[in-house]
């Protein structure tokens, strides 16, 4: 799903109250789920149709007091919206 998409799902939410929450599932399967916790504009590199790996941007890597802790984003990798479920 793209960040255009989630717009229009949303939009058409727009009837609930801004209090309602967000849960995540676990898996496909919905075996658990969690509330969202974080959004989180970050990198994201697949490494097959359904999976692959999140990067911090570049901007939030440097912003960190050792940037070099952290792996840079491959260079194949796209902006992406992380949601990060509670636990």
């Amino acid at each position: 799903m793209t960040l255009a998409e989630l717009r229009r799902k949303l939009a058409e939410l727009d009837r609930l109250p801004g209090d309602t929450i967000v849960i995540l599932s676990k898996d496909a399967g919905g075996n658990g789920f969690s509330p969202l916790f974080e959004v989180d504009p970050s990198m994201y590199h697949a490494e097959t149709e359904w999976s692959g790996e999140r990067y911090m941007s570049e901007a939030t890597r440097q912003a960190q007091a050792d940037p070099n802790a952290y792996t840079k984003a491959p260079c194949h990798a796209v902006p992406a919206l992380c949601l990060w479920p509670a636990h």
